[in-house]
């Protein structure tokens, strides 16, 4: 295989093709209302912040892809509200007029198929040199850790500190990251909010959603809370923030 990586902007043509790609992320992880003011004008306002890979086999047709978001702030550049706070503070950059200083990753997905194969890391890396060729020093990242979707209930402090023997991140995902120069910040304890009613919630799971409490929910990194008495249940994705510098 003979992977092409550019960003989106130098290949418009594949804009429809970043959503037919084959891709492992569960319903309820589309429906974070925050997702709007991004993904409403990536092949418009972020095309070139979007890394599109594909093969000389099947030229056009995604093996994987990745989204950026430059922003400016005068808050916190590392915002516990993570991958929500990032996406807001780029969309109020852009409506405001303002020149970014900062750009966050937001998502690399490989496609299903291809899964284990090693595109990650390579998207990763291209990614780092996309952005410091638009003349970032610094590439953040509310990482999503790969593996802790197994552990639902345990901290996010406590699994994203820890390490194997030699050193590196015990998460997959995360090893990926500090092997390829990034380090690990801090943790974005509500990055991401999905709330909805518990039909709703019903018809992204097919879990019954029929008690007060914690619920377990497949890809999910901590419970989502359900309350029936109100009709609603509302899941607080936590990120780990990484920092990559660049040059």
């Amino acid at each position: 295989m003979a992977l092409r990586i550019t960003s989106l902007a130098e290949r418009p043509e594949l804009g429809a093709a970043l959503w037919r790609m084959d891709n492992t992320w569960a319903p309820f992880m589309l429906e974070d209302p925050i997702s709007d003011l991004y993904y409403g004008a990536v092949t418009t306002a972020y095309a070139d912040h979007v890394l599109v890979a594909d093969d000389d086999r099947e030229p056009g047709r995604l093996v994987a892809r990745g989204f950026m978001v430059p922003y400016r702030t005068d808050k916190d550049p590392l915002p516990l509200n993570g991958w929500d706070g990032v996406v807001k503070a780029g969309w109020l950059t852009r409506e405001r007029g303002h020149e970014p200083d900062r750009v966050s990753a937001l998502e690399i997905t490989v496609r299903r198929d291809l899964l284990g194969t090693g595109l990650s890391p390579l998207m990763l890396s291209a990614m780092r040199e996309h952005a410091a060729k638009l003349g970032f020093a610094e590439l953040v990242a509310p990482v999503r850790p790969s593996a802790k979707h197994l552990e639902p209930r345990t901290p996010m402090s406590e699994y994203a500190f820890r390490t194997r023997p030699d050193g590196l991140p015990e998460d997959p995902w995360l090893r990926v990251h500090v092997r390829a120069g990034g380090r690990i910040v801090k943790v974005a304890p509500r990055s991401m909010t999905v709330a909805g009613t518990l039909a709703e919630w019903r018809g992204w799971t097919g879990l019954p959603f029929d008690r007060t409490g914690d619920v377990e929910v497949p890809g999910a990194l901590r419970p989502v809370r359900c309350d029936v008495e109100h009709d609603h249940a509302v899941y607080v994705e936590p990120n780990v923030w990484v920092s990559h510098p660049l040059g």
